[in-house]
């Protein structure tokens, strides 16, 4: 299955991904509020952020999902200490709303996306999706 992203999309993950990579690594001495797996995951979205790309199995669909929703949550909490440091207007502030706003679009998309292979892979294994992960979907 094909996962459609604009331009904005792209720059908006690419930008959030870089810098949950960026802040990991520079607290590699200390906790990381990001998990190590979905780092990970972050990790392995972001040379893809190049275009509209395929989700070819329901695994793959899931680390997708994780990488997206920790880049959503992240540039949600980063929007809300700029709001809270200077004001709703703030010029990072702004940016980063658009940020979240155009990533949130994306996670929206992979989740339902999700859903379809979970529903085909429900059907196709006589409803025992642990057995459905790594079913290839073709595009």
């Amino acid at each position: 299955m094909i996962l459609h992203c604009n331009f904005e999309e792209l720059r908006a993950l690419s930008s959030g991904g870089e810098a949950i990579v960026t802040a990991a690594e520079a607290s590699s001495t200390s906790p990381v509020s990001a998990p190590a797996e979905g780092v990970a995951h972050v990790e392995l979205l972001l040379p893809r952020l190049t275009g509209d790309f395929s989700i070819d199995t329901l695994d793959e669909q899931r680390r997708v999902r994780s990488a997206v929703g920790l880049i959503c949550d992240d540039l949600r909490t980063r929007m809300d200490q700029k709001v809270i440091e200077f004001n709703p207007a703030h010029e990072e502030a702004v940016a980063l709303y658009f940020d979240y706003a155009h990533s949130r679009s994306v996670l929206h998309r992979v989740d339902v996306i999700g859903a379809e292979m979970t529903g085909i892979v429900d059907l196709i294994t006589g409803g025992h999706p642990e057995l459905g992960g790594s079913i290839t979907f073709p595009d």
